[in-house]
């Protein structure tokens, strides 16, 4: 039987969550654990622990395989899998009705890769979770797969997200690297913590690359 008063609750919830949202204010969203050492420049240093996340993997033009994958990774954690236990969701993923599990989002959002060869899109799953108890994708295009240990160097900015600002940062990181003496060992990635209507200038955005420290 519906619930009335947990229906306007979940309503006042994902209004308030979206509110919020606009501003950059991030409520209940977990990031993967690690630890930070911060350099100069606006550089860090990060040491992640081992993780999980969802991927898959587009091949289009990068702004527009970022909204495909983030369209098919949605779709696994609002219910789109093989589970049967709902787990509330954080922002900014809505907790309107879906069948099948509903997995928290956790912040940020990753791409890698290039026009030519496809994009990974990923979504970091929640702590909680392991590979043996989370729920299989429905979309064969979507992995689960784990993220081993790994350290990665990372500067932060706001606003434009675009290819364009996207190449800029990367270099930017590159050159500030090289300048510190640190060794590079990957490819650049960009990371997302906002959804796409959150202002500008309140976006937490960031250039990644996995280093040697």
């Amino acid at each position: 039987m519906t619930n009335p008063l947990g229906q306007v609750t979940n309503v006042v919830t994902q209004v308030a969550e979206s509110v919020l949202g606009i501003v950059g204010i991030r409520v209940g969203t977990e990031e993967p654990p690690h630890d930070t050492e911060r350099l100069t420049g606006g550089l860090e240093i990060r040491r992640y622990r081992p993780r999980i996340a969802a991927e898959t993997t587009v091949e289009a033009p990068e702004e527009r395989a970022r909204n495909e994958g983030f369209r098919r990774l949605a779709r696994y954690i609002f219910g789109g899998n093989g589970g049967s236990d709902k787990i509330a969701m954080t922002a900014p993923v809505s907790q309107a009705g879906s069948t099948g599990s509903k997995i928290a989002m956790t912040a940020p959002v990753t791409r890698s890769g290039d026009d030519e060869n496809g994009w990974v899109i990923r979504f970091f799953m929640p702590s909680k979770w392991t590979l043996a108890t989370l729920p299989t994708p429905d979309d064969d295009r979507v992995r689960l797969v784990e993220v081993p240990a790994e350290t990665m160097a990372v500067l932060r900015f706001t606003g434009d997200r675009g290819p364009a600002t996207i190449a800029k940062k990367s270099d930017e990181l590159r050159k500030t690297l090289r300048d510190n003496g640190i060794e590079v060992t990957g490819e650049p990635q960009a990371w997302f913590y906002d959804p796409p209507w959150t202002l500008p200038f309140r976006r937490r955005n960031e250039v990644v690359v996995p280093v040697v420290t």
